[in-house]
């Protein structure tokens, strides 16, 4: 009881620390530069308690749970000796976890809004909600065909360099034959795919795989995938734009 404890107080006082610089930032531009009173303090002050419990408690839950959940995944995977299941997991995993990301909701979400009021679709509800679930379903696409590329590299031990140099050619000249309208979209599509529910669950699939694979550094090979997740979500939106 007393460890869980101590270990539950060294959780809390290290995410306060790492918020510390941007209460600090917000604070001093507020006082000091606007010169004006916090709008709802006390408001203010429990949103920050809740906050720094949140991700106390996110970080716990990483550690203990998904973290060794995707690597005891990606080492039965690859005892099962299945390249197939392998792949399909790594794909379906990669959609999966993106569908229910929240930032990509958020973006989506948004960007049809956008996207009808400015004329570029029909300024209804189910032209927003169309455009918006196609958004989703093509960047979650993407990631899922991440991670089969990815996997692909760490089994045959393909250098990362040449891989995501390549892709991000292949970006440029899809910008310049892209709608002005979709671009902003399709960048800001490869960040939000790497965010809380996608990141560890596909690094701890990458470093896992790595390290029961003979021959394979699970520092050199394990990470890595999170690139092709960020990366190939702008190519497929682009597309996406101009197919649209």
């Amino acid at each position: 009881m007393l460890a869980s404890l101590t270990r539950l107080f060294l959780l809390i006082r290290a995410a306060g620390r790492d918020l510390a610089p941007i209460v600090l930032v917000i604070a001093f531009f507020q006082i000091v530069v606007l010169q004006q009173p916090f709008p709802n303090l006390v408001n203010i002050l429990v949103g920050l308690v809740f906050v720094v419990l949140g991700l106390a408690m996110f970080v716990q839950g990483l550690e203990s749970g998904l973290f060794p959940l995707g690597e005891a995944m990606a080492s039965a995977f690859a005892h099962k000796g299945s390249l197939t299941a392998l792949l399909a997991f790594a794909f379906f995993l990669g959609f999966g976890t993106t569908v229910a990301e929240p930032a990509l909701i958020a973006v989506a979400g948004e960007a049809a809004k956008i996207a009808g009021g400015a004329g570029v679709i029909a300024d209804t509800d189910d032209a927003r909600t169309a455009y918006a679930f196609n958004l989703r379903m093509t960047v979650a696409l993407s990631v899922g065909a991440a991670l089969v590329l990815g996997i692909f590299r760490i089994l045959k031990g393909w250098p990362i360099q040449y891989l995501i140099i390549g892709g991000y050619l292949m970006v440029v000249v899809l910008t310049a034959f892209a709608p002005a309208e979709i671009v902003g979209i399709a960048y800001d599509s490869g960040g939000v795919t790497t965010s809380t529910i996608t990141v560890p669950l596909v690094t701890a699939l990458g470093v896992g795989l790595a390290s029961v694979i003979h021959g394979r550094n699970p520092m050199i090979d394990g990470f890595g995938l999170i690139a092709f997740a960020s990366l190939t979500p702008i190519m497929f939106v682009l597309v996406f734009g101009m197919v649209v």
